[in-house]
């Protein structure tokens, strides 16, 4: 089982680059696994309170739920992967039920900061982008997908997005085995990923 890793800032275009990804590859020989899924839940804590929640900061995420989940999916076993919502701040009761695959995506905007976990990846990579085409992302999605307003997505943006970027996504650049700068628009770095996939594939039939 190959497991790639895909980082990169709130905004950079990670999700457009896992999707690409995954419609070179539609027959379930690539599953996706987002870091979003593996946010602690917050269920002590009062609703106004998890609206402070920095989810920029690695402590944010249960990393060792992921990891052992990609542990047993090496060892070919299922998993359940938990469901979080942005607007309760909470995991849902529901899970998503992952069968093992010959290619795991495990996308986020934390995943190079954790050791244990880099240490699960065999490719590593960072989607990069410019910090205004960032924001500008981040304020559509946020708006549109997560119901917050704008002065409050600006808010959230200079008080921890920009700050925990600079402090612990950035810096993880430097563990990434491949940068894609420009994020989804660089199709020439996406083709040199999915060939990368694709080689294993086909090593893996052989």
């Amino acid at each position: 089982m190959l497991i790639v890793g895909i980082a990169g800032g709130t905004g950079s275009g990670k999700t457009t680059v896992v999707r690409k990804i995954s419609e070179v590859f539609p027959n379930g020989e690539v599953i996706v696994m987002p870091q979003d899924s593996y946010y602690r839940d917050n269920i002590g804590i009062l609703p106004e309170e998890r609206q402070k929640i920095n989810f920029d900061h690695p402590d944010s995420v249960e990393f060792g739920l992921l990891i052992d989940h990609l542990k047993q999916l090496k060892l070919g076993k299922t998993v359940e992967m938990p469901v979080y919502s942005y607007i309760t701040c909470l995991r849902s009761g529901e899970t998503i039920t992952i069968k093992p695959s010959r290619v795991v995506v495990v996308e986020g905007i934390l995943i190079l900061t954790d050791q244990g976990l880099r240490n699960m990846l065999d490719i590593k990579v960072f989607v990069d982008a410019d910090a205004d085409d960032r924001l500008g992302r981040v304020i559509h999605r946020d708006i549109i997908e997560r119901g917050r307003t704008l002065q409050k997505v600006l808010d959230r943006y200079n008080d921890t997005v920009k700050p925990s970027h600079l402090q612990f996504i950035e810096p993880s650049k430097r563990y990434a085995d491949i940068i894609i700068p420009g994020g989804g628009q660089n199709q020439v770095g996406i083709e040199v990923l999915i060939s990368i996939i694709e080689k294993h594939l086909l090593k893996s039939k052989s």
